[in-house]
């Protein structure tokens, strides 16, 4: 394999100037909402002095997130995609405002941060569903994974760079500026999107949003490719959660302190970003449901490697081992749910799927550190691993028609075999 092949390609950056400016404002906004990321909890914990409501006002963001995701599916699948994804950032883009507005009164409000982090939470994930949704039709259903790595490059190199900025900023200015440059970051990612096309779905014949939802889940339901595809994404977001046992590890197991514990955390990140720079050689897979299935079990090889052999100097190769193979399942789940799943389910599908996101990794992370209270850091993270590396096989035995799917369904792809098609 030439050496080239193992690189992302970045020909889209070339030829493509609505990716373009999807890619350039997606850079911005996150850069953006690393700010408000370091901002809210600081701003909180100083109101408060309290870790408790600091989880409150994250859960708050979480739970809007979590509903904007339902609702932006039915949206999506209704309305044009290019005005959702406007009108979302410019709602977000006020909800920053309101932040940066009450952080400037001689005494903040507490419920005002919590109701504007649900606004904003709510907001956002509306027009992440309708971008999702979007990219079929912007960059081609073949050329997904590229846009996928570069985008995950992107968000990698942003979530590295916006806390630090953040934090700086905090200290010098204080919160209220950095909600302020969110907002001028979100406005100016607005103003990069405004020249997309517009993108209106297929349209089906009801808007009645609890029979449109029973379409999508009756399609998922009789999906040949799809369910397999999301049953292993699913585990891989539970694994998601050991980092929960990363301070009892140190503690308990590998020593270091909290030197050990930042390499730790470190170390996923980078095999991750790895993962985005070197997926070259996943475009062009004939079998990407089996491969899926493979590098998922490396991960969970991983894991419980951590938990067997009590070595930092184990630990940390394996994490960053697992974060390269589960960023390339990443890379895989989206091209093939993406890929499998007609324009106009495009958005209740995603949402769906981005959903089980957001409840897989609050269930890896409470299910992780219930086990590692009755068993014990290492033994608890080493009988995951051996459990999820179980299911993990017994699922990619089972979706036979899963291992020998392409990426992309040739009948959403070439109109002439579309005809008679189902599931």
């Amino acid at each position: 394999m030439a050496l080239s092949k193992l690189f992302v390609d970045i020909g889209l950056l070339r030829t493509n100037p609505d990716f373009r400016r999807v890619l350039i404002a997606r850079a911005i906004s996150l850069l953006g909402l690393g700010l408000l990321a370091v901002a809210v909890p600081l701003q909180v914990y100083d109101l408060t002095g309290s870790s408790l409501q600091v989880g409150v006002a994250v859960a708050c963001d979480g739970v809007g997130m979590f509903l904007g995701l339902l609702l932006g599916g039915l949206l999506t699948d209704r309305r044009d995609r290019r005005t959702l994804i406007l009108a979302a950032r410019g709602l977000c883009g006020l909800g920053f405002l309101g932040l940066a507005a009450n952080a400037a009164m001689p005494s903040p409000s507490l419920a005002a941060i919590y109701a504007l982090s649900f606004w904003d939470g709510f907001f956002g994930a509306i027009g992440v569903n309708a971008l999702l949704a979007a990219m079929p039709h912007l960059v081609g259903r073949a050329n997904l994974m590229q846009a996928r790595a570069l985008g995950m490059l992107t968000m990698r190199f942003a979530t590295i760079l916006s806390p630090a900025l953040g934090g700086l900023l905090i200290a010098a200015a204080g919160a209220g500026w950095a909600y302020l440059a969110t907002a001028v970051a979100t406005g100016l990612s607005v103003a990069t999107l405004i020249g997309l096309p517009s993108m209106a779905p297929e349209r089906g014949g009801t808007d009645n949003p609890l029979r449109l939802m029973a379409e999508a889940l009756a399609f998922l339901a009789g999906h040949r490719v799809i369910p397999g595809v999301v049953a292993l994404g699913c585990l891989t977001t539970l694994a998601t959660g050991i980092r929960v046992l990363f301070p009892a590890l140190v503690e308990t197991v590998y020593g270091g302190g909290a030197v050990a514990a930042g390499l730790l955390y470190s170390a996923v990140p980078v095999g991750a970003t790895l993962g985005a720079a070197l997926s070259g050689w996943a475009t062009g897979l004939r079998r990407p449901g089996l491969t899926m299935g493979l590098v998922c079990m490396a991960a969970f090889a991983c894991v419980a490697a951590m938990g067997a052999v009590g070595s930092l100097f184990v630990a940390l190769p394996a994490l960053v081992l697992f974060g390269y193979v589960t960023a390339i399942a990443s890379l895989l789940e989206y091209s093939m749910v993406q890929g499998h799943t007609p324009d106009g389910m495009q958005g209740r599908v995603n949402s769906l799927w981005a959903a089980q996101d957001v409840i897989g990794d609050g269930v890896g992370t409470v299910g992780l550190g219930f086990l590692a209270a009755l068993t014990g850091p290492a033994a608890g993270i080493l009988l995951f691993g051996l459990a999820a590396l179980g299911l993990c096989a017994a699922v990619t035995a089972a979706a036979g028609t899963m291992r020998n799917a392409p990426l992309a369904d040739p009948r959403l792809t070439d109109p002439r075999l579309a005809e008679g098609a189902g599931p």
